[in-house]
Parts: structure tokens; sequence; C-alpha cells
């Protein structure tokens, strides 16, 4: 009992070293290229976009690739740690003006059933490359588009594998002149009251440039994206950039990580992470 009670100091101890390292900010954070400003609001902090691309990389396991943050958001009383709360990773993808006129036409009750369909046939793919199989259960927060804000947000219910818990996607999408700032927030599905707690002021936290807002857009000079409203809820945009292997990383390697401190330690919840990712899980922990 007591050997146990060191153990869990021990990697309590260890956790605490990790999170003392990063060197959070505060108040107004130009990003890069000037697109845009992210105005950390009360309660929040932000890990600028070199701390947050070890975090993603050499801490959480995801494979690095260009752009891959602009950095992260979190509430303040949050540690990166923490297997209890949720994280927004911020990004922007020059896409082009992204259209808006089908946002009062999408029946996203429809559109859920396409991008269930597209999971299940994507399936086969997964499987075959060794991540489990998901399912869209459904919207954990059916869409809904500002159009005087031009911001796009919604939630989605995804289940991996035989996984108990369901994982809950959380997206907003921020339209400008050039393309899209993107927060994803990923958690699990009992997090989602905090998050809608906290959803008011996350809009509000990343704004574009003047010269690139989206009324800035000149037809003369600027490309039209490809995609439209419907097109960036149905997640075309990152299909081909395999965005639920992206989602399955990001939440999943979280809980990895966190495993290689708490082995020894009963929690129900990590263990079932660890079974349904052993191979994942052994590769980290070489």
């Amino acid at each position: 009992m007591c050997l146990a009670f060191s153990q869990e100091e021990d990697y309590q101890f260890k956790i605490d070293s990790i999170e003392k390292s990063f060197n959070y900010e505060y108040g107004t954070i130009s990003l890069k290229n000037d697109i845009g400003q992210i105005k950390v609001p009360e309660g929040f902090k932000y890990l600028n976009s070199e701390q947050s691309e070890k975090v993603l990389t050499d801490l959480w396991g995801n494979p690095k690739y260009p752009n891959m943050t602009l950095g992260l958001i979190l509430p303040e009383s949050q540690g990166l740690m923490d297997d209890n709360g949720y994280v927004f990773n911020i990004q922007y993808d020059e896409i082009g003006y992204v259209k808006d006129d089908d946002a009062d036409d999408i029946d996203y009750d429809e559109l859920l059933v396409q991008i269930q369909e597209d999971t299940e046939d994507e399936n086969k793919e997964r499987i075959k490359e060794g991540y489990p199989a998901i399912s869209i259960i459904g919207w954990a927060k059916k869409p809904y588009y500002d159009k005087e804000r031009k911001i796009l947000h919604w939630a989605k219910e995804v289940k991996f594998g035989t996984d108990e818990i369901n994982t809950l996607n959380y997206n907003v999408r921020i339209l400008g002149r050039k393309g899209v700032l993107i927060l994803n927030a990923i958690g699990t599905m009992p997090n989602l009251s905090l998050v809608e707690k906290d959803i008011p002021k996350v809009l509000d936290i990343v704004k574009f440039s003047d010269g690139y807002k989206y009324k800035d857009f000149d037809s003369s000079i600027d490309d039209v994206a490809a995609w439209t409203i419907g097109g960036l809820v149905a997640g075309k945009l990152l299909a081909k950039a395999g965005f639920f292997v992206i989602i399955l990383k990001f939440w999943k390697i979280i809980l990895i990580a966190i495993v290689g401190f708490f082995k020894p330690i009963r929690n129900k919840f990590l263990k079932m992470k660890i079974k349904n990712t052993e191979r994942n899980t052994k590769e980290l922990t070489k």
C-alpha cells in the first residue's frame, strides 16, 4: 500500500514537472504573418506555436506536419496532462474565400447521414492502417452559422472502436478573405457541458487582421474556395489529410501519454484506453 502511494506521488511529481516547463501567455498575441490576433480571455491561457508543436508531437505523439498549430488555448486552471478537460488547437488553412450562400439551405440531419455513411466507407482503410473503426453517433451540437460574424461551429459525438466513453469533437471555423481560422477541441462526451459553457468566450478568441477579414474579399484578385459551409461541416476540407486519424492521435495520445506516468494506478478509464490502443502504447513506451 505504501509502495503504491509513493509511486503515485512520483508520477504526480513528474507530471507537475512537465506542466511547470510550459510558458503560457496572456493578453493579445499576434499570429504569424499578421493574419490575425489571439485575444486570450480571462480564465484562459495560451501556449505559443513552438511549444504547442512540441506538445502535439513529442508529448502526445502526433506525426509532425506543416502548419499543424498556431498555438493551444485552454482553461487557466487546467493542465496539458489532465485527463479531464479540453484543449483548443488553433490552425489556419488558406483554402480561399468560402462562399456562404448555401448556409440557409443546408439540411443538417441529411448531412449527418452522409457523414455517417462516408465514415463507414472509410473504416476499412482505417482498420488496415491499424486504427479502430470510427462511428459518428450524431451531433453533440447541431451546426450553427453566424452569418453576421462569419463563424461556423458544431460538435460531433464520435465512437472509436469499442470504447465505452465516446469522444467529443467540437469544431469552430472563422471565415476570412483567404481562408479559415480553425479551432478544434477534442475531449470526451462528459466534457460537453464544460466546452459549451466556454464556447461564447472561445468564439471571440481569434480574429482576422484588417485585410484578411471576410469583408475584405476582392473578387478580381482573390481565390474562391472549393468548399462551402456544408463542405466544411462534412469534413471534406480535411478528408484527404486523414481528419479522423488526426482526431484519434490528438485525443488518444494524450491518454497514452498519461498512461506512461499512471500505469500502476487503478483507473478504469485509462485501462480501457490502454486496451484499445495497445499497439501504439507499446511504441510510445519503448
